[in-house]
Formats: structure tokens, sequence, C-alpha cells
């Protein structure tokens, strides 16, 4: 008699927030000259590398980023990355999304925000944050995603 171990592929949300689609274009003494779709070829390659389906999603509308995790929620994802950017303080409604869905989410920053003098608020509802590893943030939170039991 075999035994069949069944293995599922987890499915991660990749969120991109306000501003990251001016990556490489300003601020290139803080996060360097990579643009948008270099983030995304390189996340995109990340998740081939470690197994995991990853859906990645901009939007510089928190009412968007919000019905996105949503969605996720229902569509029974296994967790969410997301780098809030211009999100990082002042959105309560995004907070409360964060706790509200039922995967553990990852805030990853490409630089350090606290180096900035910048505390974040989406961090402190989130299972974790991963900052100042540059891309390679990202690959570290779908691992963590990933491995998580």
């Amino acid at each position: 008699m075999s035994h069949v171990q069944e293995t599922t592929v987890k499915r991660i949300l990749v969120i991109h927030g306000a501003g990251m689609d001016m990556r490489g274009k300003t601020m290139l003494e803080t996060f360097g000259p990579m643009k948008l779709p270099e983030y995304d070829a390189k996340i995109t390659a990340f998740a081939a590398e470690l197994g995991v389906a990853i859906e990645i999603f901009h939007s510089n509308s928190e009412g968007a980023v919000i019905d996105r995790l949503y969605a996720a929620h229902d569509a029974h994802f296994d967790g969410a990355v997301i780098n809030p950017a211009g999100f990082t303080r002042g959105y309560p409604a995004l907070n409360a999304a964060i706790t509200q869905v039922k995967f553990p989410v990852v805030e990853v920053h490409i630089s350090n925000p606290a180096r900035r003098g910048t505390v974040s608020e989406v961090g402190a509802v989130c299972m974790m944050t991963i900052a100042g590893f540059g891309i390679d943030g990202y690959a570290l939170a779908l691992k963590g995603l990933r491995d998580r039991a």
C-alpha cells in the first residue's frame, strides 16, 4: 500500500502600495534604480524558485488595495506580502482590512523606514515586517509564508 502525500501550492498575493510605480524614477538614493516591472520580474522569479503561486497587484488607491485583500480572503489565498509604500502611515481602513483577512500578511520595505524616522502603522497589524534587505526582502517574505505551518 503506497501513501501519496498531497502537496498544495501556496497562493500568495503581493501588493505594491501607493507610489511604488515611481520606484526607479525618483528617490534613487533611497530605493535604487529598479523600476516596478523589474520588481515584479524578480518577485515572480523568487516565487518560481520557492514553488509558490503569486498574484501581483499595485494600486495608488487605498480602497482598491482593501478590495483586493478582501477578494484574496474570499478566494482562500494562503498569505499576502505588502509593501505599503505611501500607505505606511495614516491609513486606518487598510490596517483594519489586514486584521480582517484570515491569512497572514507580511510587510516588506526595500529600505528601512525607521532610518528615515518613519514608524510603520501597517507593520503593527502584520504577522511580521522585513525591512532593509532590498528586493531580497520579498524572497524572505515568500519563503516565510510558504513554510508557515
